[in-house]
């Protein structure tokens, strides 16, 4: 994924890089989660934080926490491969719990309402 360096998921960053982030996570997001839905523990609260992420009432600085975390999970060079079935997601669990746990009170219910609904048809997730 060229448009984003392994290093900058680190930090939320400035206005560019979080639409840049946007702009990815919106393209692949979907992709890699009806690759990897049925493997993953963390597939409601990495949706939630999907639609937390481009809700336009969140926060820039929760977006650029959120977009950072989602960007690391649809990369694909890991710091633990996620083709190894049990322990490949167990870096993005890490990731993604972390950025949720600093932004807990900005994930509201409809976040989650939005994440069920997608995930009891997987195939085709709701239009934004």
């Amino acid at each position: 994924m060229d448009d984003i360096k392994y290093g900058e998921i680190l930090l939320p960053g400035d206005d560019e890089t979080i639409d840049r982030r946007e702009k990815t996570v919106r393209e692949k997001f979907w992709t890699v989660l009806r690759k990897s839905a049925r493997r993953i523990p963390f597939a409601r609260d990495a949706v939630a934080a999907f639609y937390c992420a481009v809700d336009p009432a969140t926060p820039r600085r929760v977006k650029g926490i959120l977009l950072a975390a989602l960007a690391y999970f649809i990369m694909p060079l890991d710091a633990i491969p996620d083709v190894f079935t049990v322990i490949g997601f167990t870096d993005d669990l890490a990731v993604l719990t972390t950025a949720i746990a600093m932004v807990r009170g900005h994930m509201r219910e409809d976040h989650y309402a939005l994440a069920d609904r997608a995930l009891a048809d997987p195939i085709e997730p709701p239009k934004d």
